[in-house]
């Protein structure tokens, strides 16, 4: 059995509906980039713990909570990478949409320092019957 990468094992600590509880893992000077070209209102950098949370709320204000992360994969890449494949399950302007996505980790000194989301914009994603997104 191979033992995991120990920057997956610091991301599995990461309790996205818990940001104060994984407070500690980021670094003072985190940011989060999130290129969404279909969600200009939402594009943009956001600094530290905060301004996760502000993302994370925006996108749930937007998708009237129904904005669900799945994760799909997760892959180390050297000793300071983590690449996420996440599938997001929301409810967005009347439309059930499941959108596929990576989210890129930076890891420095064991602390989360940056992460870039990045959707899949330019496919159409498959649709799904609304009471899917409410099980997920």
């Amino acid at each position: 059995m191979t033992n995991p990468h120990p920057n997956v094992e610091l991301l599995m600590k990461l309790n996205l509906r818990d940001l104060d509880a994984s407070a500690a893992l980021f670094s003072d000077d985190f940011v989060w980039h999130f290129f969404n070209p279909k969600l200009p209102d939402l594009q943009g950098d956001y600094s530290g713990v905060d301004g996760l949370k502000a993302f994370f709320g925006a996108m749930a204000k937007r998708t009237k909570g129904s904005f669900n992360v799945q994760p799909v994969s997760i892959t180390p890449v050297g000793n300071e990478l983590i690449v996420v494949h996440v599938r997001d399950v929301m409810q967005l302007e009347g439309e059930a949409l499941e959108v596929d996505a990576v989210v890129v980790w930076r890891i420095v000194n064991g602390q989360i320092s940056e992460a870039w989301d990045i959707p899949a914009v330019y496919t159409t994603p498959p649709r799904l019957r609304a009471d899917e997104t409410q099980t997920r």
